[in-house]
């Protein structure tokens, strides 16, 4: 298969409002990670353990992100992960610990940020993502 097979576009019939939507998304996860993780960086050597792994894993998803806005179709499973990480995160941890009243400050916060889901999952394309990725 040739580079230039590879490059073509994919067609859908995804409306060109979706697919502008679907930009939109990538660029709030993109710029909402660059401005929060970003900055971290240069000193993820000095970082415990997981806060450094995810702190790289945010940054490559953010890079990612960039890449989804220019090829918003093929990045969707991106915005899929997002969408799923963050809904597990909400209800397997955040939930349970709210009900119990045992929803710290630190939690909180992470709480109010991953609630910023609902936009990446309002404009992600669900009938298009269950008729090509799961059927």
């Amino acid at each position: 298969m040739s580079l230039l097979a590879e490059a073509a576009p994919v067609a859908t019939d995804l409306s060109p409002l979706r697919i502008h939507a679907m930009r939109g998304g990538y660029l709030l996860m993109a710029i909402g990670l660059a401005v929060v993780k970003w900055p971290l960086v240069p000193d993820a050597r000095a970082l415990p353990l997981y806060d450094g792994v995810t702190l790289c894993l945010l940054t490559a998803m953010s890079l990612l992100a960039l890449l989804g806005a220019w090829r918003p179709i093929r990045m969707l499973p991106l915005l899929v992960f997002e969408v799923l990480w963050k809904a597990l995160w909400l209800s397997l941890v955040a939930l349970p610990r709210a009900m119990s009243d045992d929803l710290g400050p630190a939690y909180v916060e992470v709480a109010i940020s991953c609630s910023l889901v609902v936009v990446i999952g309002a404009v992600v394309p669900w009938r298009y993502v269950w008729r090509t990725f799961v059927r």
